[in-house]
């Protein structure tokens, strides 16, 4: 049972982890915090919290769970001013894409209270932001990623773990340059393929023929260019290493495919298609609480 649980940021993570939590009646006070006015307004009126605070310190004081889901380009700022208004009893998570910016601001923010902060990352998402946008079962059946440290304390770890499962959740633990890794793979590089297609074809001369003919596969693949372009920032600056290797990488198979399309060559197409797709076909389908970060 969380007695009051404190979310900075409600918008789709923030709101739906409220949603979620309150359907399994395992919070008590849910307080949100966040900077626009009118967001926490309208969190309020769709009954996702029970009190707005705009006061850090208000927000916080007597939260035996604090949950951090603004943009990892925030936490840094948010971590600095959350830690002299920590509850003694406090565990911190965060719902970031990115886990080792977010682990060394929280180290370096919290200092000896650093132990409390569990590092997190729910892998469920739409390509729809703010809290309107929020539903009860986002996570259930998706997967939320823990990155503990070391010194990270084991009651906290498992209080936050118990928090998730509540949400429907299943969760793993890895460390934070693993899971930095394998989200440049799965879903920092797809963003950047959709956002950078879309972007090719604006500029197109004959562009506005080419989005007026744009049916379902184009839709399909660029769908998570709908995506909050600000988070999508923030993430390429925080885990530009990881992602910078996979561009890299994804770029050379580019150069292989242009070459064997130049050279008809279609043994190498037929095999690289017939791959991806029993791949691809291995893949459950999607529902409402599909993944985009």
């Amino acid at each position: 049972m969380i007695n009051k649980l404190c979310i900075i940021g409600v918008g789709l993570i923030g709101g739906s982890l409220a949603r979620a939590l309150r359907a399994a009646k395992v919070a008590g006070t849910i307080v949100g915090h966040g900077r626009d006015p009118a967001q926490l307004q309208r969190a309020l009126d769709l009954g996702v919290i029970d009190r707005a605070e705009r006061l850090l310190a208000d927000a916080v004081r007597d939260a035996d769970m604090v949950v951090l889901a603004v943009p990892v380009g925030a936490m840094a700022e948010v971590l600095r001013e959350l830690a002299p208004r920590l509850d003694a009893r406090a565990t911190v998570t965060d719902v970031g894409s990115v886990k080792g910016a977010v682990v060394a601001a929280a180290r370096h923010a919290l200092g000896a209270r650093f132990s409390v902060f569990v590092p997190g990352h729910p892998l469920a998402g739409t390509e729809k932001s703010g809290v309107e946008a929020s539903f009860a079962r986002l996570f259930d059946g998706k997967r939320v990623v823990l990155t503990p440290e070391p010194d990270t304390d084991p009651g906290a770890v498992q209080r936050v773990t118990d928090m998730w499962r509540a949400t429907g959740a299943e969760v793993l633990t890895m460390t934070a340059a693993h899971h930095d890794e394998a989200l440049a793979a799965i879903s920092h590089l797809p963003h950047m393929l959709a956002y950078t297609l879309v972007d090719t074809l604006l500029r197109l001369d004959d562009r506005d023929t080419m989005f007026a003919l744009a049916a379902s596969s184009f839709r399909d693949v660029t769908r998570v260019a709908a995506s909050d372009p600000g988070m999508w920032h923030d993430i390429c600056l925080t885990n530009r290493a990881a992602l910078v290797k996979m561009l890299k990488h994804y770029r050379g198979q580019l150069d292989e495919l242009l070459a064997a399309i130049e050279s008809g060559d279609g043994r190498y197409l037929r095999e690289l298609f017939e791959r991806a797709k029993q791949q691809r076909d291995t893949l459950p389908e999607p529902d409402r609480g599909r993944s985009v970060d």
